[in-house]
């Protein structure tokens, strides 16, 4: 699905001397590495605080202990979705109200928010699905009215933008109260191991969000709050200052790879291709099909013998998955987000990809759906 080997061949003069440096300097945690990467971060979406963590998981459950949930509240987040925000949520003892997705995009469906509200409703998770925003206007105008606060999961869409329909362009994960991101290996922007950051416009958020991540401290053994031990360290901190200088490269690269998946894969009946919406990039994540017909677990076992992998992002919705069913609570009906459990199915996309590689996997899936 990803060549990381690939990608790393291609950037090992600078990603080596950027590892040796800071074995070399021996600042492994907290090194001046790690403060460079979050300005240049920052500066890249236009954020004025990056606060690096563990892993992205932790900058959700971070982001909302700093924003002052509570045993009971409860925060809306998308049926179809990763587990890792509803897992903080839950593990918070929040309550987790699932709202449906969109039918196109996959993400949050804004009209069905206000349904869901009630009056221990104190957050909304936005989840960037695949490589695209969710449609922030109206959610954050929902929260705003409700006065709640707005988490945006980016894991999948760093570089994603959003635009307004002023015209005004922002950042995913830069619209709502804060935005949590992901350095997982296979992400948009990558490190070689577990990272993480919370990106946030709020001063007083950013410095409660980074006593949290470092024991609670606002200086060594002064500890002002509960907190807990989340570092993105100093050697991942250098390899992703050197990603994030490719990250636009990157992004041309799957977009480009998009493309002509769209261009063949549109002509199959059987198939949907991924939307584009009209608010937002798309970052191309994952490059995710719908497939009708009860097909999709056919094709997927097609693709297996030829030597194509593919994934099923997410086999269950959250509220099917047996850790949540007595824990999560639906508002509605969640139809689109079963759907999709039965007929999402992502195909290979990466920076390593050549003209070669797609033309065999787009060959073997006209043969399916023609044969």
């Amino acid at each position: 699905m990803v060549d990381l080997q690939s990608q790393y061949r291609r950037l090992k003069e600078e990603i080596d001397a950027a590892v040796s440096e800071v074995i070399t300097g021996g600042a492994f945690i907290n090194g001046p590495q790690v403060h460079a990467f979050c300005a240049h971060l920052a500066a890249r979406l236009d954020a004025p605080h990056v606060i690096p963590c563990g892993n992205g998981t932790d900058a959700i459950r971070l982001a909302l202990q700093a924003l002052g949930m509570k045993p009971g509240d409860e925060v809306i987040l998308p049926a179809f979705t990763y587990i890792a925000a509803v897992e903080m949520v839950a593990s918070l003892g929040l309550t987790p109200i699932l709202v449906d997705v969109d039918p196109e995009t996959f993400n949050l469906n804004a009209g069905l928010l206000e349904h869901a509200i009630s009056r221990q409703t104190k957050a909304i998770i936005a989840v960037h699905l695949f490589g695209q925003a969710c449609d922030m206007e109206p959610v954050m105008k929902i929260a705003a009215k409700y006065r709640l606060k707005v988490i945006e999961d980016n894991a999948q869409s760093l570089g994603a933008e959003y635009t307004f329909s002023d015209g005004t362009v922002r950042n995913a994960g830069v619209v709502g109260d804060a935005g949590t991101a992901s350095f997982f290996p296979t992400k948009p922007l990558a490190c070689f191991g577990d990272g993480g950051a919370v990106i946030t416009s709020d001063s007083a958020l950013a410095e409660r969000v980074r006593m949290m991540a470092n024991h609670g401290q606002t200086e060594k053994y002064r500890h002002k709050i509960i907190g807990c031990n989340s570092r993105l360290d100093t050697i991942q901190a250098a390899i992703l200052d050197v990603k994030l200088k490719y990250m636009d490269t990157f992004t041309a690269a799957r977009r480009k790879t998009a493309l002509l998946y769209d261009q063949v894969l549109s002509t199959l009946d059987e198939v949907r291709i991924p939307a584009r919406s009209i608010f937002s990039t798309h970052v191309y994540h994952q490059y995710t099909l719908q497939v009708g017909n009860g097909r999709r677990d056919a094709l997927q076992a097609h693709l297996k013998a030829c030597g194509i992998p593919s994934m099923i992002y997410y086999p269950l919705p959250v509220h099917e998955q047996e850790a949540y069913r007595w824990v999560a609570r639906l508002s509605g009906d969640t139809g689109v987000s079963a759907r999709l459990s039965r007929e999402a199915l992502s195909l290979p996309i990466h920076t390593e990809m050549t003209d070669e590689m797609q033309q065999f996997i787009v060959e073997q899936m006209v043969r399916f759906f023609r044969k």
